[in-house]
């Protein structure tokens, strides 16, 4: 897990897919967390993503670069302690302007029974559970 989180954290922007409806829905992320042994990811509960999430928590997210992408397939689950959210926050100081972790929207979701997948054009994938 810490390969895939040190991956997302090196390419910085990852797209994350959901479904709305029967659509899918894809849009960039970059925030990345590693807590507690999981892999966290945090929207604000007021966006169509995290309603999205609600109604169907299995995702996926892939980011590409320099010849190397990851993918991780799983399903969300929102984690709605003070740490969690405090703790991707102070990770990502500069989202402190939007959110906070005592208002009612910042929103932490951590992969559970995931599974990432790392790929290249010149290896074999490797896939790591989550």
């Amino acid at each position: 897990m810490e390969e895939v989180f040190e991956l997302l954290k090196k390419i910085g922007t990852y797209y994350l897919a959901t479904v709305d409806g029967d659509k899918p829905r894809v849009r960039p992320f970059g925030t990345v967390d590693l807590y507690n042994g999981k892999l966290y990811i945090q929207t604000g509960k007021k966006k169509d993503v995290s309603k999205q999430i609600e109604k169907n928590p299995n995702v996926e997210l892939c980011a590409f670069q320099d010849g190397v992408w990851v993918r991780v397939a799983g399903k969300l689950v929102n984690d709605d302690s003070r740490e969690a959210k405090k703790h991707m926050l102070d990770n990502y100081p500069n989202l402190r302007g939007m959110y906070n972790e005592d208002d009612n929207n910042t929103q932490v979701l951590y992969f559970e029974d995931g599974v990432a997948t790392i790929y290249s054009f010149t290896s074999q994938p490797k896939v790591i559970k989550l």
